[in-house]
């Protein structure tokens, strides 16, 4: 087991170990730690804990010390000059006639590299940008193409609930999303509707998977016939969260003179009082019949596979073109 000290550099940014190098951390310190792209200003999330070895990448970069006024201030100036640096990237941008978007500038903060985070639908030859950027700044440039889930993460927002959005607000890592999730939660599969301001499936949709993945393990889906206390039904509705099912009672069943019958009630039951049909499969062949070979025979699909025969003419002419001519009299 290792000490160490989760730091984010952005509110809500991925966590990253560190080593505290025997200096005491609490949740909330800002501190001076050594990246690979350098020297950074970043802030401790939780107090000191112990993992596993295993699950560090090692070895861990140290806690250089804990940020003082003279870094908090230095960290504000260097926010303050990429407002600067932004107007100049997007003249930049435009005299180049680059077709990206700029999101968001950032400075390292020893100010030994300027990064500059964009979105783009193709891919963006910016080898000249990028001479143009070093020679106003003095510096390294670094151009990072980001997707549309970050671009939004940097923005912020508002999301169709009201609130400040998940992943600008808490949310570390994106988790995977599927439309299956929709499905399972019995929502709408219009794209407008579960689709966040990203553009892409609500990261919400992630969050209560698990739960209704559960809650629905013993239900039918709609139009399954089941049955119940007061006899055969068709379900017309399920709701997960509170484990009831509405049916509709079979009052005649459908014959080939005339249609099913159902009621014109709906009837509302737990899960725990109805009873899932259980689904016919065809008889399966005794090993007695297959040893026997009373058993049917699969009939094999021939199609593609008869060779063509050709007629007693054309073979006669086939025999006549491959034999050897004979000698001339």
């Amino acid at each position: 087991m290792q000490k160490v000290a989760s730091v984010r550099f952005k509110t809500a940014g991925k966590l990253y170990y560190f080593d505290p190098a025997g200096i005491e951390l609490s949740d909330g310190d800002n501190v001076i730690v050594e990246t690979v792209r350098g020297v950074e200003f970043g802030a401790v999330f939780g107090d000191l804990k112990e993992i596993d070895e295993s699950e560090i990448v090692s070895p861990l970069k140290p806690v250089l010390r804990k940020a003082g006024e003279a870094d908090i201030a230095r960290n504000a100036e260097n926010q303050k000059k990429t407002e600067r640096a932004r107007v100049i990237c997007l003249e930049k941008i435009e005299k180049h006639g680059l077709d990206m978007k700029l999101v968001d500038v950032e400075y390292t903060f020893d100010n030994s590299k300027l990064i500059f985070y964009f979105t783009a639908d193709e891919r963006v030859d910016f080898r000249e940008l990028v001479k143009d950027l070093a020679s106003v700044f003095k510096t390294r440039i670094e151009l990072r193409q980001i997707g549309v889930r970050d671009e939004m993460k940097l923005m912020g927002g508002i999301g169709c609930c009201g609130r400040e959005l998940c992943c600008t607000s808490w949310m570390g890592d994106f988790q995977p999303v599927s439309i299956k999730m929709a499905k399972v939660q019995n929502l709408s599969l219009n794209p407008i509707k579960i689709s966040g301001t990203c553009g892409r499936l609500m990261c919400c949709l992630q969050f209560e998977n698990e739960v209704y993945a559960k809650l629905k393990v013993g239900m039918p889906s709609v139009g399954e016939r089941i049955t119940t206390p007061d006899g055969e039904a068709v379900v017309a509705d399920v709701n997960i969260l509170e484990n009831k099912i509405k049916t509709r009672l079979i009052l005649e069943e459908k014959t080939e003179d005339k249609p099913e019958k159902l009621s014109s009630e709906y009837y509302t039951y737990g899960k725990e009082d109805i009873k899932r049909r259980e689904k016919k499969k065809p008889p399966q062949p005794s090993q007695e019949a297959q040893q026997s070979g009373d058993a049917p025979k699969k009939r094999k699909n021939r199609r593609g596979s008869r060779k063509h025969r050709p007629s007693q003419e054309g073979a006669a002419q086939n025999e006549a073109q491959q034999a050897p001519e004979g000698p001339e009299l």
